[in-house]
């Protein structure tokens, strides 16, 4: 009777150990790739999962976006500059199935074609394009490295480079650059403010050339301007077109004399 009651319970036991072998709970974003005697039968879930003790193996994958960093990378531009360049990989799993039997590992293989695209294209690419142009260089980017993890199920949406490195020389050169390109606009900036005063001066010169009273009313706002000034003693040129007119009436009076 004994000997049963053991039997019983270790049955028991074993029937619980079967039961909660067979028995899998998958989170909302979570798929099981299920294999049936080294076969693949397709995935399942979310929620409570079902399998067959011994028969069947589950293999869990995450459906999450996944974001790792590329490691920093040597890399040599088109004109031969050479860069320490790293990035951001942003990349998610939709086809379950693939991501587990067509490769043997998704994350690392994304990884490694990460980097080595990055290298690949940041070579074809020159320094002034990698600095200007980084949104099309991001595109051109997603868009190579989503094309080849797409066999594997991977689905890449974004690529980003993080991080420039340029070596000390160089920046040296970009500064002295910039601070060229500055000292340029500043002397375009002021020929053209003094070709635009000599416009202005051309055309003030011809108003008064047209009507020579406005020399004096000229002279006289001068005059009241300086007369403002709290100065001890001013000196100021008399133009001769004011004193053109007694000129004349004292030369026509000396004739009349005559």
């Amino acid at each position: 009777m004994e000997t049963a009651s053991a039997l019983l319970t270790v049955l028991v036991f074993f029937a619980l150990i079967i039961l909660f072998s067979a028995i899998r709970i998958l989170r909302e974003y979570e798929r099981a790739v299920v294999f049936r005697l080294g076969r693949l039968i397709g995935n399942k879930g979310p929620g409570l999962v079902l399998l067959i003790p011994i028969v069947d193996r589950m293999v869990r994958v995450s459906l999450r976006t996944v974001v790792f960093d590329v490691p920093e990378q040597d890399i040599i531009t088109k004109d031969n500059v050479s860069l320490k360049v790293n990035a951001v990989v942003y990349f998610r799993v939709f086809h379950p199935e693939k991501a587990i039997v067509e490769v043997e590992n998704f994350y690392q293989a994304t990884s490694q074609l990460s980097q080595t695209t990055l290298r690949c294209i940041l070579g074809q690419s020159l320094l002034d394009e990698l600095l200007a142009e980084r949104e099309k260089i991001n595109a051109e980017l997603q868009k190579v490295i989503d094309a080849q993890a797409a066999p594997w199920g991977i689905k890449v949406s974004n690529v980003e480079v993080k991080h420039v490195d340029l070596p000390i020389e160089m920046k040296r050169a970009m500064a002295k650059q910039a601070e060229a390109e500055r000292e340029r606009r500043a002397k375009v900036i002021h020929a053209d403010g003094e070709y635009q005063a000599s416009q202005k001066l051309y055309e003030a010169a011809t108003v008064i050339a047209n009507n020579p009273v406005a020399v004096q009313l000229r002279f006289l706002q001068t005059l009241t301007e300086i007369a403002t000034e709290k100065n001890s003693t001013t000196i100021f040129p008399v133009p001769i077109d004011l004193l053109t007119p007694f000129l004349h009436n004292h030369t026509k009076h000396e004739h009349e004399v005559i």
